[in-house]
């Protein structure tokens, strides 16, 4: 019997090595973003050549003419289009029985490929999925033409599982060139994106052509620099990602001032060129807060007092809602950007508004005593739905950030939901019938800085939130990721901030099937095809080190190439890295305390980014002699904004509590506070010991009286880490943690020698 179950176990792990062999070959011969919904390998390829004729039906002569161009890059030439087949050839067929808007069925064998599709969106996901299994060479045009391009054969049978799959791009706050957008088009479409967030106006800048009202571009796109610049400016000195575009800078009447903005025509021909790759861009004019811009334009037309807006306690004063000439501007505003963009959907704003000034007019006091408005949240609905009205009655839907709920809405407003801290307000919308498009701050605010957890953040993230009954679910349509631009000034840096994440969401929202490991893999293969499209991506994060890195006699950094054809430099006196600096070509050996930089590059010279490191020499601490201690830890809290861990007081608290877990606890008041945990970690054995201290906002950790690790500052959530040696026993812990308002996440896990991370068990907990 032990012997038929040892077989057993050898069959078993047998099969599950050819398996998974078998899984990484398909990845490696099939590595596309998203994963189809079914793929079905085959043996054999396609080999296209200058002589392989195109053969489409009549309605899909866009989405030939696409993919001929895309072949041309490759042969200098364009192939042959014909109605009719024959020979060889690459076949764009019409096939009523696929149903699904954007489905389609892809076949390759060596005799010819066909794309099936019942609608152009559908032939146009299919050729996209095509344009993913040609070679990377494929994407740039003027090489030495190409005798040949292989197809793995394959038969695919594909359809989004979402219907609503986008990407954000904040151009107010940092300017981006008509061009970039284009580009922006272009890789959505190859991802499978249909939707692009326009955030055209804000309060740092107006970017749209208005006819009607010319000083919103002549004077509103313009700013001299601001806190926001000059912080990025402070930050250029280590990375030229974060230079003021030069592109964007002007001098006017004596002054230097920053800013652009897209003519109608401009952005007509952005929408016709997004519509030929089935995206749909969808315009936001935020009101009605973020009008600084508009306002001390038109004060007199839209500022309850009739002067200028200025930033606030947290937000700028809004436009007001209480006077007819509010209501015209809006429309008109509205009137010529739906005469640019026929997207169904129209997005309003309505977040982060600062109702005050609406409190204390007379106009509005008025108002609402005659809609019978109890308060200044059921004032900013009232605007709301009357702007719907308005929207409804041009054939367009609104929608609105998770705000917007706040007062009350109707149930055809389609609500985005950004807020995390909020987690019932996706909840409760999708029960009230209202769509709800998923974009929290945490994972989907792609302005939050990359580091080792964003991409598997993003790829494990839920859209759909729990709950919800099968039903109320089917209001939640789908989820887009937003790029803020505060601390994004060129076009460089936002491509470094959006990808690859962008890909991870692409498949939650396409396939959302999760394959870590598959996804992992395909993704590598897509790097190439970035290089050639020009897109200046975040390189893979290197390994083997931790922010603060800690050793008893001597240690070693040993880094493997996370791509290949990187090339790994390092300096040792405090400088940046650069093309010249020493190579890691083998293990690093450590014997002294130390601060190491290093960094890996391109063949092109182009750097990813730089780490720095700290090695520190210690003994391992001996642990405290301490008796009748109780489980958990203590926390001191103190009801107050503070911008870093070393403002809070040592002064008598708001309230004090044990807690059995390190997280942000229950007890906690919202929306701004700090906490002081304090106690005993009991460590099980002698170690060098690795801790992972995850905060929105921030948090220093001390154990043993030594720093391990500064996450300090407000910030979304974000990982550092660092180590300790440490003794069994008692070891004191010292944990302060400040929250901004917002993300409300706190995590602290551990390894030791090596070994994977985990939580901190609540029985090392003691007070």
């Amino acid at each position: 019997m032990k012997l038929f179950k040892a077989s057993a176990l050898a069959f078993s792990l047998t099969v599950f090595a050819l398996a998974s062999a078998s899984a990484q070959q398909a990845d490696a011969r099939y590595p596309i973003i998203p994963y189809p919904t079914e793929l079905v390998p085959a043996t054999g390829s396609f080999v296209v050549t200058p002589t392989t004729t195109i053969v489409a039906a009549a309605a899909f002569k866009n989405e030939a003419a696409i993919l001929n161009q895309l072949l041309a890059n490759s042969f200098g030439k364009k192939l042959k289009q014909s109605a009719v087949g024959g020979g060889k050839s690459i076949n764009l067929k019409y096939d009523g029985s696929i149903k699904a808007e954007e489905g389609y069925k892809l076949s390759i064998s060596p005799a010819k490929v066909t794309i099936a599709a019942s609608t152009a969106t559908g032939m146009f996901m299919g050729v996209q999925t095509l344009r993913q299994l040609l070679p990377a060479s494929a994407e740039r045009a003027g090489l030495k033409a190409a005798s040949s391009l292989s197809l793995p054969a394959v038969t695919i049978n594909d359809a989004p599982v979402y219907a609503y799959r986008g990407m954000h791009l904040d151009v107010s706050r940092h300017f981006f060139s008509i061009g970039y957008l284009h580009k922006f088009v272009d890789l959505l479409a190859l991802y499978k994106f249909n939707k692009f967030h326009l955030h055209l106006t804000d309060d740092q800048g107006w970017r749209v052509e208005i006819k009607k009202y010319p000083r919103l571009t002549e004077n509103g796109a313009w700013r001299t620099f601001n806190n926001q610049d000059t912080a990025c400016m402070k930050r250029a000195a280590d990375n030229p990602d974060f230079e003021i575009d030069k592109t964007h800078i002007i001098q006017k009447n004596g002054k230097t001032l920053y800013g652009g903005f897209y003519t109608q025509a401009q952005l007509k021909e952005l929408v016709a060129y997004a519509s030929a790759r089935k995206i749909d861009i969808i315009p936001e004019i935020d009101m009605p807060g973020h009008m600084m811009a508009a306002i001390n334009e038109y004060p007199d037309l839209l500022s309850c007092d009739g002067g200028k807006s200025a930033f606030g306690e947290l937000f700028t004063k809004p436009i007001c809602p209480c006077q007819p000439s509010t209501f015209k501007f809006a429309q008109d505003v509205y009137s010529e950007i739906m005469d640019i963009f026929p997207s169904k959907y129209i997005h309003i704003g309505g977040d982060e508004v600062d109702r005050s000034s609406w409190a204390t007019s007379e106009e509005c006091k008025a108002l609402m005593k005659k809609e019978s408005l109890k308060n200044t949240a059921e004032l900013q609905s009232y605007f709301i739905n009357n702007m719907e009205k308005f929207f409804n009655s041009k054939g367009r839907k609104l929608i609105g950030w998770d705000e917007v709920l706040e007062g009350g809405v109707t149930k055809t407003a389609v609500i985005m939901y950004w807020r995390s801290w909020v987690p019932k307000a996706p909840i409760e919308a999708a029960k009230l019938g209202n769509k709800v498009i998923m974009t929290p701050g945490n994972p989907l605010y792609f302005d939050t800085p990359p580091d080792k957890n964003s991409i598997p953040n993003v790829y494990n993230f839920q859209i759909i939130p729990t709950g919800l009954t099968d039903a109320e679910a089917q209001n939640i349509i789908g989820a887009q990721a937003n790029i803020w631009t505060e601390y994004i000034p060129t076009e460089n840096r936002a491509d470094y901030m959006y990808m690859p994440r962008m890909t991870a969401l692409a498949e939650v929202l396409w396939t959302h099937k999760q394959n870590y490991t598959s996804y992992r893999q395909r993704l590598t293969a897509q790097y190439p095809r970035l290089d050639v499209l020009k897109v200046h991506y975040r390189l893979p994060d290197l390994g083997g080190f931790l922010f603060s890195n800690v050793f008893t006699d001597e240690t070693k950094l040993d880094i493997e190439k996370p791509l290949p054809g990187l090339t790994i430099r390092y300096t040792t006196d405090g400088t940046l890295p650069n093309i010249k600096s020493t190579v890691l070509s083998e293990p690093l050996v450590i014997k002294t305390s130390q601060r190491i930089r290093v960094a890996a590059f391109k063949a092109d010279g182009s750097m990813g980014d730089a780490y720095d490191l700290q090695y520190q020499k210690q003994t391992l601490a001996e642990p405290a002699s301490v008796q009748n201690l109780s489980k958990g830890l203590v926390c001191t809290e103190y009801r107050q904004l503070y911008k870093n861990t070393s403002l809070i007081p040592t002064t008598k608290p708001d309230t004090a509590f044990t807690v059995k877990s390190i997280t942000v606890p229950k007890e906690a008041e919202a929306p701004s506070f700090a906490i002081k945990y304090r106690g005993y970690l009991e460590i099980p054995a002698d170690g060098i010991y690795s801790f992972y201290l995850t905060c929105d906002d921030g948090g220093t950790l001390k154990i043993a009286n030594r720093n391990v690790v500064d996450n300090d500052g407000l910030h979304a959530a974000i990982e550092k880490n660092g180590q300790v040696a440490l003794k069994k026993g008692l070891q004191p812990v010292a944990l302060d943690f400040i929250e901004g308002g917002g993300g409300y996440a706190l995590k602290l896990k551990y390894s030791v020698n090596g070994s994977e991370p985990k939580d901190i068990p609540s029985e090392w907990l003691k007070n």
